[in-house]
């Protein structure tokens, strides 16, 4: 698990059967200060209903995507599961 920024929503018109009605979210990663941006930003799916501005929790466990799109088959590597209180 990783702290996030949500800092945009992407759009597809071309996307995987596996995520065909999922929402995507921009998320820049943080370092453990939870201030220091971690990388480039990624794309997520949203598992919880997350907004850009928000400090959301992430995962890139497989199987967490592969119930939270409900597919064995899926090129998903990051999920929001959960919204950071401030």
């Amino acid at each position: 698990m990783q702290l996030a920024l949500v800092v945009g929503i992407a759009v597809a018109t071309q996307k995987h059967p596996s995520i065909v009605g999922q929402k995507l979210l921009v998320v820049q990663l943080k370092m453990n200060d939870g201030q220091a941006p971690d990388g480039d930003p990624q794309v997520a799916v949203d598992g919880v209903g997350a907004g850009v501005g928000q400090h959301v929790i992430i995962t890139s466990d497989g199987r967490s995507a592969r119930q939270l799109v409900g597919h064995d088959n899926t090129p998903v590597r990051w999920t929001v599961i959960g919204i950071q209180d401030v």
